[in-house]
């Protein structure tokens, strides 16, 4: 959040200026991620988006400009994917970073050799100048990143990478201390973000709705085997109790026709 000393009059003036200006939400261009770059691009934003659901004060988003320097429309990065501890979750066109508590905790950007100098470089310089605790890439085809993940966490003013895991089951799990998750390279060379306390792993939009749904589905065939459980339960009570009557009829005339002889 941008502070000033200014006299009251000159600070309104100044900011009536700074919020003149255009700054647009997007640069006009069609996007050109390839299906591998969106495809776990939108995997990262909606896991992390369900992940975090419950957290007012954690907002995730992904391919939004990021403006960071008041009346500069120009200085503005667009990470693939962030993440906020500690900001509103509400819905907005752009992040301008002197309206809002702070800067993104953590970024990922879904990488490829096409975006290799930008991702190593100026996007890189401005995640650290912006004080981005954590910068992850990702490169899902393998075309120049080895490992394919790779993660590197502020220290003062630069990224150090964070230590590459031993691989298990063939696979690479790193530990993202701004999220507290689990990132997973797997053996096939897929993302997957984790949860280091049930071990379970975040699912998207469309992978939470269909185990919703699923478990919706078990809770009603549960439901309705309890209560078929339960009406074959009463008719077989009712049946016994109408055969110990029957008995007991029986036995009573049994008993009657004795007492005559």
């Amino acid at each position: 959040m941008v502070q000033s000393t200014l006299p009251s009059t000159d600070v309104l003036n100044y900011w009536n200026a700074i919020n003149s200006i255009d700054y647009p939400s997007s640069d006009g261009l069609p996007m050109a991620e390839s299906d591998f770059q969106r495809k776990y691009l939108t995997y990262a934003v909606e896991a992390l988006s369900v992940y975090f659901r419950d957290r007012r004060d954690v907002y995730v988003s992904g391919n939004m400009f990021i403006y960071y320097e008041p009346g500069n429309p120009r200085a503005v990065v667009a990470p693939d994917v962030f993440v906020v501890i500690g900001a509103d979750k509400h819905d907005r066109s752009s992040y301008f970073l002197w309206q809002e508590p702070k800067a993104p905790d953590f970024v990922m950007e879904i990488t490829s050799r096409s975006t290799r100098s930008e991702d190593q470089g100026p996007k890189r310089g401005t995640y650290a100048f912006l004080g981005v605790q954590e910068y992850w890439q990702y490169d899902p085809t393998g075309d120049y990143l080895e490992p394919p993940l790779q993660g590197f966490r502020l220290v003062g003013r630069n990224y150090e990478p964070i230590p590459e895991p031993a691989r298990s089951d063939g696979g690479l799990t790193f530990h993202s201390a701004a999220l507290n998750l689990a990132l997973r390279l797997e053996a096939s060379g897929e993302l997957r973000f984790y949860d280091p306390g049930s071990g379970q792993v975040l699912q998207g939009l469309e992978e939470a709705t269909r185990a919703r749904e699923a478990a919706e589905r078990a809770r009603d065939e549960a439901e309705r085997a309890r209560q078929q459980a339960e009406a074959q339960a009463q008719r077989e009570a009712a049946a016994r109790q109408a055969a110990e009557a029957r008995i007991a009829e029986l036995e009573a005339r049994l008993r009657a026709q004795e007492n005559e002889s």
